[in-house]
């Protein structure tokens, strides 16, 4: 390890230190949790990024995303044709590309992506994946089982996962519904994986390979930082138990192929409903803090333009360092990390991709690790998303969710921080899936 990986290394616990800081309850916190937590995410990257067979295993399931990405890709192009090329490609006819376009070329692989994890539900694939994984944290972990199996489904789905326990969403203690919110922000789902993957892929060849680890990763980071921000006071009914996932099995092959793609048109309408709202209020907000800049700035003798992104620059600056961030990158990957909270990974991985191109990260270590910190639904309107989808399934849940949503949400930055911190630590110059950016 070089001085930056021991930064990242030791930024796991510094990372872990301030959750216990910002505890509801310190003196109740459950150490099996936060030992196997970390060790969990050790073992796993120790597996990904040191022992060789792990790094051939993970450049494979690279290689097969982006092959499947193509795939995803026929049917947009039949659609939207020349709009649907990705940069660099060429159709059939000899039409070239028009440069990346987010809604003819990422989102419609969400639909492709939706309608495959509903094909692998209904032959009985992804609930049994969902329950080793989830047997794996009841185990070790002693914690719920209703928790675990939300924890493990939340690796492969989004929102979704909340369906996976719903009969045990009205019973779950204030502590596990910490966890169900956190798990939910501190992941990304699958099917929106290939999305960044597109943003990406130019620049970081193997960004399918670091998002998939980052999933796993988080997993075990959730649990820890849930667990740490609201221990459990409670006596969880599903304690060490195994729960089986709970979902409504498609009536036929054709039928799970129908409701996958409508779910995945539902989730495009959620996304660009979002993106529209939220950029355009950020632009509004920036409107008026660079009116009140332009005011101050002479008073306080201070220079620059003042906006919501560079607020929560300065508000990441210091975790970013603590990440293995090295200084001369820490203030454009703080800028990037910071505006995610507002404004979704969508336009922070984006905004990643533009910094990459135009050379304003110096060291490779830098965008690998920001891919991983940027790997999760943690940010405001996700949040409201999560908190919707919990209480229309169990309007039991939404007395007192408000407060749990908001420790929800710093448990699952702080749990995006921690597997970049993993990433950060194990990173190498010479390694063909994390230095080869």
């Amino acid at each position: 390890m070089d001085g930056y990986n021991l930064v990242s290394f030791a930024g796991i616990f510094v990372l872990a230190a301030l959750a216990w800081a910002l505890s509801a309850d310190r003196r109740n916190v459950n150490w099996r949790v936060i030992g196997w937590g970390i060790g969990l995410q050790l073992l796993i990257a120790l597996f990904v990024f040191v022992v060789p067979a792990g790094a051939r295993v993970f450049l494979l399931v690279n290689d097969v995303v982006v092959k499947v990405l193509d795939s995803a890709g026929e049917g947009a192009r039949f659609v939207f044709g020349r709009l649907a090329l990705g940069p660099g490609q060429v159709s059939k006819e000899g039409a070239e590309s028009l440069g990346f376009m987010l809604a003819f070329q990422a989102f419609p692989t969400i639909i492709f992506f939706s309608a495959l994890i509903a094909i692998l539900y209904y032959v009985g694939l992804m609930p049994l994946v969902i329950k080793g994984f989830a047997r794996v944290f009841t185990r070790l972990m002693r914690v719920s089982g209703a928790e675990s199996l939300v924890v493990a489904s939340n690796i492969f789905v989004g929102v979704e996962s909340n369906l996976t326990i719903k009969p045990h969403l009205a019973s779950l203690t204030a502590s596990e519904l910490c966890t169900v919110l956190t798990a939910g922000m501190a992941t990304v789902a699958s099917n929106v994986l290939a999305l960044y993957v597109l943003a990406l892929q130019k620049q970081f060849p193997t960004i399918a390979g670091h998002l998939i680890s980052a999933s796993l990763l988080s997993a075990p980071a959730a649990l820890l930082m849930s667990k740490l921000l609201l221990p459990e006071s409670g006596k969880p009914v599903t304690l060490g138990l195994n729960v089986e996932p709970y979902y409504e099995r498609d009536g036929s092959l054709f039928e799970a192929i129908i409701n996958g793609a409508n779910a995945g048109v539902r989730m495009i309408v959620g996304i660009v409903a979002l993106l529209i709202a939220v950029l355009g209020l950020v632009a509004l907000v920036d409107l008026v803090l660079g009116g009140l800049g332009n005011v101050l700035n002479p008073m306080l003798g201070t220079h620059g333009v003042w906006s919501l992104g560079g607020l929560f620059g300065y508000l990441f600056y210091p975790l970013i360092l603590v990440l293995g961030v090295p200084p001369s990158d820490a203030g454009v990957v703080a800028r990037i990390v910071g505006e995610r909270v507002i404004v979704t990974e969508v336009t922070s991985y984006s905004d990643l991709a533009g910094a990459m191109e135009h050379g304003l990260l110096q060291h490779g270590r830098s965008a690998v690790i920001t891919a991983y910190a940027l790997c999760g639904f943690a940010h405001v309107a996700s949040m409201a998303i999560f908190v919707g989808s919990i209480c229309a399934l169990a309007p039991q849940c939404a007395k007192g969710i408000g407060p749990i949503a908001v420790r929800a949400l710093v448990a699952a930055t702080l749990a995006c921080l921690m597997t970049a911190c993993v990433a950060g630590a194990f990173f190498m110059e010479g390694s063909i899936l994390l230095g080869g950016s």
